[in-house]
C-alpha cells in the first residue's frame, strides 16, 4: 500500500501551485503556512485609516500575457481573466516632468507578432530615428538568438555593446529591467532579462500584453487556490511555523509549536531568506544552503496616495522619468478605488534613506510636477517590502527543485533558473515539484 503524503511548507504562489497540482492528481497534501494568511508576497494588507479599515495589496503587481502557467492555473481553478485583470496591449507612457521630455510606445495590436512591436518601435515618441533603429536591431538580435545565452554579464554593459544610447536605455530598457527583475540595471542579469523579453516579445502578440489586477491578489490567487486544494481533499493549516525538519527512514518528521507530524515527501516553498532554518539541520544539503546564503535582496516600495474621488490620470498606468517614483497606477480606473494612486519604487536607492512620511511627500511632489492638475493628497500609506525579491545578478548560482534527499524538494521563484522573482517563476517551480513527485511516487 502506498502511503504518499506530501507536506508543503509555505503557502505562497509556489507552495499553493504545487499543492493544487498534487491534490488534483489524487495525492494527500497538507499545506503548512507560518503566517495567518496565504499568499506570501502576493497578499492583501489591512490598513487602518481614520478609524476605517482599508484593504490594499502589499504591492502593485503586473503580469504579462507570456505568463502562460499562471493564466492556465487560474483558469483551471475557476478565476475569470476578464474579472481578475485588465488586459492592455503593450503600451508604455513615460510622463514628462519639468526636467525631461515625454516618451511613449504602443504596440500595433492589429498586426501579428513581430510586426506589432516593429511598428510600435518605429512610431514611438521621444526617441530619434537612429535610436529607434538601434532598438529594432536589438529586437532582431533577440529573435535570431534561439539558443540559451550562456555568457552572462551586467545588462547595462550588454546594452552599451549593442549600441543602445543613454536616452534609449533610460527611457525604455531601464524601466523594463526594474519592472521585471527588480534589480538595478548596472547589476542585472542580461541572460534573465533577455529570457523575459524573448517570452514577451516573440511568439503570439498577446504575450506582450500587460495584465493589471482589478482585484486584490488574495482574491485572484490565494483564496481560489485554497478553495480548489481543499475541494480536492487537501488540508491547509495556518499559523504553523515549522521549527524542525528531521529525516526518518521512510520520510520526514515536521515539528511546529503545536504538533509533530510525519510525511513521506516534503516541498519547502518558503523564500530563500527563510530556508536556512529548515536546511541547517540537514548536512546533506550543505551545498544548497550555501547557495541560498549568498543571495542578496532588493526592496520594493509601494506608496499609496488618496486624492479626491474625482481624480483621474490620463492612463491607468504611467511611467515617471528622472524621479524616485517609477510607475504610477490609477486604481480608480483599475479597480474602482476612486482617487487612489499607487506609485512603485523598485530596487535599492537613495529613497531608502527617507522615512515613510518624507518619501510620500516627495512622491506627491513628483506626481504634481508630472500631473499639474493633481491636488494635495488626503492621506498616504507606504508599504515597504525590504526583501521583496532576490537580486537577479549575472551568473547567480540558484538551486533547482531536486535536492540530494530524494523525497525533499524546493519550490519558489528562486529555483526556476530562467526567470527572475515573479509570480510566473514561482508557479512554474511549484508545478515542477509536483511533476517530480508524480514521476516517482503513486498517489495514496
Amino acid at each position: 500500500m502506498n502511503n504518499t503524503h506530501v507536506a508543503i511548507i509555505g503557502g505562497g504562489c509556489a507552495g499553493l501551485s504545487a499543492a493544487a497540482a498534487l491534490a488534483e492528481r489524487g495525492y494527500s497534501v497538507t499545506v503548512l503556512e507560518a503566517a495567518s494568511q496565504l499568499g506570501g508576497r502576493a497578499r492583501t494588507v489591512a490598513i487602518k485609516n481614520k478609524g476605517q479599515l482599508q484593504l490594499l495589496d502589499n504591492g502593485q503587481h503586473i503580469l504579462l500575457g507570456a505568463y502562460h502557467e499562471t493564466l492556465s492555473l487560474l483558469q483551471k481553478i475557476g478565476v475569470s481573466e476578464n474579472q481578475a485583470f485588465q488586459r492592455l496591449p503593450l503600451q508604455i507612457n513615460m510622463q514628462a516632468t519639468t526636467a525631461t521630455s515625454a516618451f511613449s510606445i504602443k504596440s500595433a495590436h492589429y498586426l501579428p507578432a513581430p510586426f506589432n512591436m516593429l511598428v510600435g518601435l518605429l512610431t514611438c515618441k521621444g526617441l530619434s530615428l537612429s535610436e529607434r533603429m538601434a532598438a529594432i536591431r536589438l529586437m532582431r538580435y533577440l529573435k535570431n538568438t534561439h539558443d540559451e545565452i550562456i555568457s552572462d554579464r551586467p545588462l547595462y554593459q550588454f546594452l552599451l555593446s549593442q549600441r543602445q544610447t543613454t536616452p534609449l536605455i533610460e527611457l525604455l530598457w531601464e524601466p523594463l529591467c526594474l519592472a521585471t527583475l527588480n534589480t538595478p540595471i548596472e547589476n542585472a542579469s542580461t541572460r534573465i532579462f533577455l529570457n523575459v523579453l524573448r517570452d514577451a516579445l516573440t511568439g503570439a502578440k498577446e504575450n506582450s500584453d500587460f495584465l493589471l489586477p482589478r482585484l486584490d491578489l488574495s482574491q485572484i490567487i490565494s483564496q481560489p487556490l485554497s478553495h480548489y486544494i481543499q475541494s480536492k481533499g487537501g488540508v491547509i493549516k495556518l499559523n504553523q511555523r515549522i521549527l524542525h525538519l528531521q529525516v526518518e527512514d521512510d520520510g520526514f518528521s515536521l515539528e511546529s509549536r503545536d504538533e509533530k507530524s510525519h510525511f513521506s515527501h516534503v516541498v519547502i516553498a518558503v523564500s530563500p531568506a527563510s530556508v536556512d532554518q529548515l536546511l541547517a539541520s540537514l548536512p546533506t544539503l550543505k551545498h544548497t544552503l550555501g547557495q541560498t546564503q549568498k543571495f542578496q535582496y532588493q526592496p520594493i516600495y509601494t506608496i499609496y496616495l488618496q486624492y479626491p474621488p474625482e481624480t483621474r490620470l490620463p492612463s491607468v498606468m504611467s511611467g515617471l522619468i528622472g524621479t524616485i517614483g517609477q510607475w504610477v497606477f490609477d486604481r480608480g480606473q483599475l479597480c474602482n478605488q476612486k482617487g487612489l494612486l499607487a506609485v512603485i519604487v523598485s530596487a535599492e536607492g537613495e529613497h531608502q534613506k527617507l522615512n515613510h512620511d518624507e518619501l510620500a511627500l516627495e512622491i506627491a511632489s513628483e506626481l504634481h510636477r508630472a500631473f499639474p492638475q493633481l491636488r494635495q493628497p488626503l492621506w498616504h500609506q507606504v508599504i515597504a517590502e525590504k526583501r521583496a525579491t532576490f537580486s537577479c545578478s549575472p551568473n547567480l548560482s540558484r538551486p533547482g527543485n531536486k535536492t540530494f534527499l530524494p523525497k525533499l524538494f524546493l519550490a519558489g521563484d528562486y529555483t526556476y533558473p530562467d526567470y527572475p522573482a515573479t509570480i510566473e517563476g514561482a508557479i512554474r517551480s511549484g508545478i515542477k515539484c509536483a511533476d517530480l513527485i508524480s514521476t516517482y511516487s503513486a498517489p495514496h
